[in-house]
């Protein structure tokens, strides 16, 4: 047996949502991950309001309690801005810089592409490689967001008792995750996937081709909507339709009357979402359909989307090929993979 380095301590994945607090510890030997910690614990409501954290202290709170939850030691935790906060460019650069040249080069540029006052942003940079038809330029991928964004996602994660080490955006960590599925996809390695991630209030699309993001959209569109219906129909708390919607026990006609409308109304969605991004792009089909987020649980709605779209949909699972640590229930765990997608991208990024 080699001896196992610890490079750095375990990261944990915390995905911060508009109704729950989800995070991930995994670890690694040989190229196999497991599972060691996970835990999804739940926000009250308008804490976070799609995608920006309106109480910090209820979400420190709710982080507190996934910790705990969850049985995790590391303290050391990888979070993401939303796409709509982050702007993203590539620009050329000349090849020749050395590192502190092309960082305050790439300081100059960000002025052009960011269109707030640079000292009220945070930004970062990754060299992409060289330009496809210019040899002695390279391609630089610049992120920026207002320091607001990532201020308050570190302070939640402070008042949760973790230390934020990384800060990733969302599109990047869905990336960093999709790698784990790519290889159960029907399509080829540079077919046309849409990815599409339907949370309680907002639904994202990303495009991805050879496991690049071509392209994102995101709409105000989740299963909070069917948590409303169940809510006004039987008369019941938020927490207990919640709960309803997960453990059954509605009246029978709960299916044809709620559910079945509610899957319609999601594959126009979806159908609408790729019409955008047909409009927008020289594509006009996609390859490959993968739901995930919370609603990709509802049963029977991949059926439904390949069918009436004519796409083969699949639900992603990026934890199917690992294996679980002792703390981890596998039955509560397969019912929240779908929805684990980002939390699992940050959880990977112990491993860079």
């Amino acid at each position: 047996m080699g001896v196992i380095t610890k490079s750095q301590p375990a990261l944990v994945g915390v995905d911060i949502s508009s109704t729950a607090v989800k995070l991930l510890q995994l670890s690694r030997a040989g190229n196999r991950y497991r599972v060691e910690h996970y835990a999804v614990e739940p926000l009250p409501p308008n804490a976070v309001v799609e995608k920006n954290i309106v109480e910090v202290e209820a979400v420190g709170e709710a982080i507190k309690r996934a910790v705990a939850r969850s049985g995790t030691r590391s303290k050391h935790a990888a979070a993401a801005v939303a796409g709509s906060s982050v702007i993203t460019k590539v620009i050329p650069m000349p090849g020749d810089l050395d590192g502190e040249e092309l960082e305050s080069q790439v300081e100059l540029e960000a002025v052009n592409y960011v269109p707030y006052p640079i000292e009220e942003v945070n930004h970062d940079f990754e060299v992409l490689g060289p330009m496809p038809n210019s040899p002695d330029m390279i391609q630089v991928l610049l992120a920026a967001s207002r320091s607001e964004n990532v201020e308050v996602r570190a302070s939640a994660l402070e008042l949760g008792g973790l230390t934020p080490k990384v800060m990733d955006v969302e599109a990047f960590a869905i990336e960093n995750a999709f790698a784990l599925i790519a290889d159960h996809l029907s399509t080829p390695r540079d077919g046309i996937v849409a990815l599409i991630d339907s949370g309680a209030t907002m639904t994202t699309l990303n495009v991805l081709r050879n496991g690049r993001s071509l392209y994102s959209r995101e709409q105000v569109f989740g299963g909070k909507q069917l948590t409303d219906e169940v809510m006004r129909r039987y008369g019941l708390s938020y927490e207990e339709a919640g709960l309803a919607k997960r453990q059954g026990g509605l009246p029978e006609s709960y299916s044809a009357e709620v559910l079945e409308p509610f899957k319609e109304a999601m594959v126009q969605q979806v159908s609408r979402l790729l019409q955008f991004f047909y409009a927008g792009s020289e594509f006009n089909r996609v390859d490959q359909i993968v739901l995930a987020g919370g609603c990709a649980s509802i049963p029977g709605i991949a059926e439904m989307v390949e069918e009436q779209l004519g796409v083969p949909t699949i639900i992603a699972n990026p934890l199917a090929h690992m294996t679980l640590g002792p703390r981890v229930q596998a039955h509560a765990l397969a019912q929240d993979a779908p929805a684990l997608m980002i939390a699992c991208g940050l959880a990977l990024r112990s491993f860079d």
